[in-house]
């Protein structure tokens, strides 16, 4: 097997891969010079943005859990606002604690319509138990007093009604 001729290239190998680029055989091999990068124009000055003062600076980080809806209203209030959802977060946040009885109103006024709807439910189903016992006593050949069974049917209108009405204000809260 013969190698090229002295003088012309041909394969080298060096370091086990393969140079088609030799010049000479065994000789140093000609540098080209590297393609210079071009360099990245500098900011303008007014475009840079002044560093945080350290008293204002945000040094603390708060983990928040929300759900896809949730998540989904607050970014689209972002956008709206035309600022980042942790940004929009942090004001609405300060928002709220610079009007603690406002916010708390509000958060009280779901909370209280929730459990004003548990309370209606749990109403319900009292009085349906006691409407279920009325009718096994029917089935089973008694006879309740006319002015119990109008009174048992009555508390049953009385729970539905409490439970429609804190179901309207709760969807028309959303």
């Amino acid at each position: 097997m013969a190698g090229p001729a002295p003088g012309v290239a041909g394969v080298v190998q060096h370091r086990g891969v393969l140079d088609h680029e030799a010049a000479a055989e065994g000789g140093s091999q000609p540098e080209t010079p590297s393609p210079r990068r071009k360099r990245r124009a500098t900011k303008t000055a007014s475009r840079k943005r002044s560093p945080k003062n350290t008293p204002d600076k945000r040094s603390y980080v708060c983990s928040v859990r929300l759900n896809d809806t949730e998540k989904q209203l607050l970014v689209d209030a972002a956008a709206a606002a035309r600022i980042s959802l942790p940004a929009f977060l942090s004001r609405a946040g300060l928002a709220a604690a610079r009007d603690p009885q406002a916010a708390a109103g509000s958060i009280a006024g779901d909370r209280e319509l929730i459990s004003e709807i548990f309370a209606a439910r749990r109403h319900l189903g009292h009085v349906g138990n006691n409407l279920n016992q009325v009718a096994k006593g029917i089935n089973s050949g008694d006879r309740p007093a006319d002015a119990h069974l109008d009174a048992v049917l009555a508390a049953v209108q009385r729970a539905t009604e409490r439970v429609q009405a804190a179901t309207d204000k709760l969807l028309e809260s959303r």
